[in-house]
């Protein structure tokens, strides 16, 4: 417990430093890159205080000065920290509303770009992913969504939610599958107990959308699924380290 409580420490802390920062952002004329940086900062110092170390594999298949979709399982807090730290493109998290309450976090949160749906409304949800897809292609980064709408409890791949494929089809930006692997086990859900361990994120080669439309999202995301169960069977097969 008392990593835990460090952890605790630090994410106060990181999110006061970072946040503040990015808050202030726009009277420092900050541009996209800096509240990139800052978001990454934010991630890998939380990391270093939980001793959990990231691979990334695959970064080859993320397309550089492109909009693009990334679609990642979503097993942890830890995923979000993970995928941040080493992401080398510039990027914004699509989640739930509920995140802007959190003090000064949430301010941050929408300052730096992050996205937020309200998952109450499905008339503003789908708005914000609309606003979301015009954002990409003007901004030409990335957005980093999980489909599966909630964390899985059982560290299981859950069924998907299809907004991250319409948004991909209606801007028509390819979809990066994204796996993260090793999260699940560092807090387990009800557990304040932190158990480091080495985060491997995956990222599968890019689903070009061009042809599909809005009767074809369905098609597009059991295609994309697949490749994510696929990337998962291949990494639960390899030996331990």
């Amino acid at each position: 417990m008392i990593r835990a409580l460090w952890v605790f420490i630090v994410i106060v802390g990181a999110t006061v430093w970072y946040g503040v920062q990015a808050v202030a952002g726009p009277l420092l004329g900050l541009g996209m890159a800096r509240y990139v940086e800052l978001t990454r900062g934010w991630a890998r110092a939380i990391l270093r205080a939980s001793g959990t170390p990231v691979a990334a594999h695959g970064v080859e298949n993320l397309l550089r000065d492109e909009p693009q979709v990334i679609v990642s399982n979503h097993v942890s807090w830890y995923d979000i920290f993970a995928i941040a730290s080493v992401l080398p493109v510039p990027f914004h998290f699509v989640a739930k509303k509920e995140l802007e309450r959190i003090p000064l976090f949430g301010r941050a949160w929408k300052t730096a770009g992050h996205i937020s749906i309200d998952r109450s409304n499905r008339q503003r949800a789908f708005e914000s992913l609309r606003q979301a897809g015009e954002q990409i292609r003007v901004q030409r980064s990335a957005v980093i969504i999980f489909p599966e709408g909630t964390r899985s409890r059982t560290g299981r791949l859950q069924p998907f939610k299809k907004g991250a494929f319409m948004l991909a089809v209606e801007s028509g930006v390819p979809v990066v599958p994204t796996v993260v692997v090793g999260s699940y086990d560092i807090m387990r859900p009800d557990s304040w107990r932190i158990h480091p361990q080495t985060i491997h994120v995956h990222f599968g080669e890019p689903i070009p959308v061009a042809g599909c439309d809005a009767d074809s999202a369905e098609e597009l995301m059991e295609q994309v699924r697949g490749v994510m169960v696929g990337i998962l069977e291949r990494v639960e097969s390899l030996p331990p380290e």
